[in-house]
């Protein structure tokens, strides 16, 4: 790897309009039972245990990837990852779904209990 990697720090604000507008897909690094137990709407989970950049969908110039985590490490990892890859991906979610959360926006939730899906807040 070359020089340093540039991570861009997005917002869940900015995020969450970037989805509404479909400029983006929402990448979720974090491992399925983590992506199961609570997610947000459209993202498409890759999990950073076995991420492959190759393996992300080629949307071309048509919209954007970013990813997103837990608290923003993994992500900026796959960021790393995808530009050691020759990726021009540059943009994660600072804070992660944690900081998703604490902005006020909606997750899906999955009852472990009953398997009921719920919309969370």
């Amino acid at each position: 790897m070359f020089g340093r990697h540039k991570v861009r720090d997005l917002t869940p604000n900015e995020i969450n309009a970037m989805l509404q507008r479909g400029e983006i897909v929402l990448i979720d690094v974090r491992e399925p039972a983590e992506f199961a137990a609570e997610r947000i709407h459209g993202a498409l989970n890759f999990p950073l245990s076995t991420f492959d950049p190759k393996a992300l969908p080629d949307l071309g110039e048509v919209r954007a990837v970013v990813f997103q985590c837990g608290s923003g490490k993994r992500s900026a990892t796959a960021v790393e990852r995808c530009q050691g890859a020759g990726l021009k991906h540059d943009a994660h979610m600072a804070g992660g779904i944690a900081a998703w959360r604490q902005a006020g926006l909606p997750t899906i939730r999955i009852d472990p209990a009953t398997g009921a899906v719920t919309d969370a807040r």
